[in-house]
């Protein structure tokens, strides 16, 4: 009667283990489609079994286990770093090439082509007041076109930084979820799988603005260093970065030239050579590097400025060498274009033609010698296809060195999409890597459904007869 009894504890203990495994199995058909939940699995434990000892065997359930593998978690983290500095760079540079036209069509080159078909046309009819009067509207619409460029790229900048800052209180926020998550985990004695999912969600979604390490600690929080270096949390506690735009310094070149951004720790300390990647290094990286190259900073006029600058000095010096009659005595012409020449990173946003200065104030007489009638409007047509050095900017023609700057930003923007499909399959991949280790397969929790299923109807029969037994039992001893 002994053997039957524990017979029926051991086959009720395989119930319970059975029904647990079937608890897990539904969790984990349930939450197959939530974001970061990785499968659990029942581990099931065997029981003693010697006869001589009394020992009946039997299984119990033993702790739940998690598949999540962390190698294949940093792995998506990693691309996705890479792909949300991609994705930041395509839409960055996408908007900054709408300002800058390279067909000719449109913006700066249709400007600066148009002056020099107007100059052209002055030196054909010197004398002209038509044509003097379309080379002041012409001109008009260059530095329009340089103030609309220029400015365009500065409110891009500014946008950039806006972001910079936006893209912190994001990262600040993800962060102190995350330090909630661990304060939860902290006072949990057992792994709790929705608070993993939660944790690992919230890390894949900080993946994509920078580059961290993420270590699981034996308490069941996580700690997350930016770049490997620099707290952002641990335990319960949580350090938010700061991001701040820097002036130049006032004893620089240019003073006045846009601030440059930087990223501090939660310390105050300077970590902006530390943020290279992920969506936070692609703005960063566009307000200290790229738009400086363009808008100038504290040591460089920047392409724009110095284009504007150079163009306007050179068409001043042209003219006002020049005479607009011999006179007696000869009268000299007068400059078309005025600037800020107070801070050469201002030049292209401020560049206009005096307003004072009118058609025949502008010198079509070169004093030579020879002295040509139409020596000087020649001279600022020469400027088109330069056969000096006094008619470049840095070497190259202003049409060149203008290409050159609409060409650098396609070539950004091409590397950007690039880099871009390649991370979109590589995340991809590696998302498909972690699923396989560690997603939940419906085919594989249907089999191991049934497993259980099968076990649990064998166990529930098998107690069935026990029963029996222990009644037939029962009554043979009454009977006796």
């Amino acid at each position: 009667m002994s053997n039957i009894l524990s017979s029926l504890i051991s086959t009720a203990g395989a119930l319970d283990a059975f029904t647990q495994a079937l608890e897990v199995t539904q969790n984990n058909v349930a939450n197959a489609q939530t974001p970061g939940y990785a499968k659990q699995i029942q581990i099931l434990t065997a029981m003693p079994f010697d006869p001589a000892d009394g020992s009946t065997g039997g299984v119990r359930a033993a702790q739940v286990a998690s598949s999540r593998d962390q190698y294949a978690e940093q792995a998506v983290r990693q691309q996705n770093v890479l792909l949300g500095q991609a994705q930041q760079n395509v839409t960055s540079f996408t908007s900054l090439q709408s300002l800058f036209d390279i067909s000719g069509n449109s913006g700066l080159p249709n400007a600066l082509n148009n002056l020099f078909t107007s100059f052209s046309a002055w030196g054909q009819t010197p004398t002209s007041t038509n044509a003097r009067q379309a080379v002041i509207d012409s001109a008009t619409d260059l530095a329009n076109a340089f103030r609309q460029t220029a400015t365009g790229t500065a409110q891009a900048a500014q946008d950039n930084n806006r972001q910079i800052d936006q893209t912190v209180v994001q990262i600040n926020q993800l962060v102190g979820q995350l330090a909630g998550y661990n304060s939860q985990a902290m006072g949990h004695a057992a792994p709790d799988a929705g608070l993993d999912a939660q944790i690992n969600m919230t890390l894949e979604q900080l993946s994509q603005y920078a580059s961290f390490t993420a270590s699981l600690q034996s308490d069941g929080s996580v700690t997350v260093l930016l770049n490997g270096q620099v707290p952002l949390v641990i335990g319960d506690k949580s350090y938010a970065l700061q991001d701040e735009p820097v002036a130049p310094d006032p004893t620089s070149p240019n003073p006045g030239a846009p601030p440059a951004m930087r990223i501090l720790s939660s310390d105050g300390t300077d970590i902006t050579a530390q943020v290279t990647t992920g969506q936070l290094g692609a703005l960063v990286n566009l307000a200290n590097t790229v738009f400086p190259q363009y808008l100038g900073d504290g040591n460089d006029a920047g392409d724009l400025n110095t284009m504007a600058e150079q163009f306007a000095n050179r068409v001043n010096q042209l003219l006002t060498q020049g005479n607009i009659s011999d006179g007696p005595p000869p009268v000299a012409g007068v400059p078309l274009f005025t600037y800020d020449t107070t801070n050469a990173t201002n030049v292209a946003q401020t560049l206009a033609v005096d307003p004072t200065v009118t058609g025949d104030q502008l010198a079509a007489i070169s004093t030579g010698p020879p002295e040509v009638a139409n020596g000087v409007p020649l001279a600022l047509s020469g400027l088109a296809n330069p056969q000096s050095s006094d008619d470049e900017v840095n070497g190259a023609s202003f049409s060149e060195f203008y290409g050159n700057m609409a060409t650098r930003i396609g070539n950004y923007l091409n590397d950007a999409n690039s880099a871009l499909q390649v991370q979109q399959s590589a995340l991809a991949q590696a998302q498909n890597l972690r699923q396989q280790v560690s997603g939940v397969s419906l085919d594989e929790e249907a089999t191991v459904l049934l497993q259980f299923q099968q076990a649990y109807e064998a166990n529930s029969k098998l107690i069935t007869i026990l029963n029996q037994l222990s009644e037939d039992t029962i009554n043979m001893l009454t009977t006796a």
